[in-house]
């Protein structure tokens, strides 16, 4: 192993995740890390929670010290950008002109934001959040601003509503959808998750969308397709991601949609590998899935280590995140293409907003659970979606039965 040279590309939460586990699995080789941030891999989940409303500090959300990376021989170079990548060549070309050759690439490039480039979308005071630097920027202008508006109410766009409403900011959402995180969690769901942010003075603007930004070098206003005027001297655009496949584009697996992975997290070219929000996986359960989940970025960095090493096993986890908004946490486990059509079986109440719904498929397999301020039941619920058990209804809406008794046997 001590031979070898396993480079990987982005310095994201997996990618760093894959580097330290490296070293931590016994790969004494050179080993790169290249990142686009000047910047160590870090968490990203405090950038619209705790970091954003300055509770926590860049320190915390690193995933290793920041003299971690040279101690333990890791050739980082944050701010290094990674222009093409070969497979077949196994080489990695730089911005710096440099080209590095491998045996083995894992590729954890990650995702940008969608732009909203309407009319007046380059006005000061309108920010979108993937960075760190990003969350600098909208904690230092809420700190001067009174009225915000949040586009686009998905899991992020719900976490800095929270932040900025808890920061004493007016908060305004223009959302596209008929409530909130429905692609995520449905309407029903989403309507509980709405009356949270209500109560807690939100005001939506939903089945709607920004036609314009209007104001004098900054933004002043939102004008809305349905002819509504916000008042706004913040905004913060969330409207979704797409995957920085680009390194790979004519390569022959996979841009627009993801970089394609097999079941242990290896392309169709051996020797490369891709992890995290890039990756667009042939899970054993669920089929090919991208997932931009936390939880799923540290899982798949742990394991593609040791396949790169040498081991054979399949990436099955299924899937597992939270969200904190307010005082309240909303659970997901698991994988449902379209929530809403799912058979829904509830243990708790949507009412009280105090529940754990489980959602099967039409032959009554387990395929999802999402959790509203009832965090252990959703997660009891994973190996139960990944054996794909078809749990009776009763035993499912029952607090008092342990989901750990309808696991299967092990072996």
């Amino acid at each position: 192993m001590g031979e070898r040279t396993i480079v990987v590309v982005g310095a994201s939460l997996a990618g760093g995740t894959a580097a330290a586990a490296l070293r931590e699995e016994g790969f004494e080789g050179r080993l790169v890390l290249l990142g686009d941030e000047p910047l160590p891999p870090y968490e990203r989940p405090g950038l619209s929670k705790a970091y954003l409303r300055g509770e926590e500090s860049f320190d915390d959300l690193l995933l290793r010290a920041p003299d971690w990376w040279e101690s333990r021989g890791v050739e980082a170079r944050f701010g290094e950008r990674a222009l093409a990548l070969d497979p077949r060549r196994r080489s990695v070309v730089l911005a710096s002109g440099q080209t590095i050759t491998y045996d083995a690439a894992i590729v954890a490039t990650g995702v940008r934001n969608r732009r909203l480039e309407v009319p007046g979308h380059e006005l000061e005071g309108i920010y979108q959040l993937r960075t760190v630097g990003d969350a600098d920027r909208i904690r230092s202008a809420a700190g001067r601003a009174s009225r915000a508006v949040v586009v686009g109410f998905g899991f992020i766009g719900a976490e800095v509503a929270a932040s900025l409403r808890r920061m004493g900011l007016e908060v305004e959402v223009v959302e596209v959808f008929g409530t909130a995180l429905v692609r995520a969690l449905g309407h029903t769901i989403g309507r509980c998750v709405e009356a949270i942010h209500r109560d807690e003075g939100v005001r939506f603007h939903f089945d709607d969308a920004v036609e314009r930004f209007e104001g004098d070098g900054s933004v002043q206003r939102v004008r809305t397709r349905t002819g509504r005027t916000i008042e706004a001297d913040l905004v913060v655009v969330g409207v979704g991601t797409e995957p920085n496949a680009e390194l790979l584009r004519g390569t022959g697996v996979g841009a627009d949609g993801g970089i394609e992975v097999g079941p242990t997290l290896e392309t169709a070219v051996p020797g490369t590998f891709a992890v995290g929000d890039v990756a667009t996986h042939a899970h054993p359960v669920f089929g090919p899935v991208r997932v931009e989940h936390f939880d799923n970025a540290i899982k798949m960095g742990e394991h593609v280590a040791r396949v790169v090493l040498g081991a054979g096993e399949v990436f099955d986890d299924p899937h597992w995140f939270w969200s904190d908004q307010y005082d309240h946490q909303v659970q997901m486990a698991g994988i449902v293409p379209r929530v809403d059509r799912a058979r829904m079986v509830l243990r708790g109440s949507l009412e009280e907003r105090r529940f754990c719904a489980f959602l099967l498929d039409e032959e009554g397999v387990l395929r999802g659970c999402v959790s509203l301020d009832w965090p252990r039941d959703c997660r009891r619920s994973l190996p139960l979606i990944r054996a794909q058990v078809a749990p009776p209804e009763e035993a499912l809406a029952d607090p008092e039965v342990d989901l750990r008794t309808l696991a299967p046997a092990e072996g």
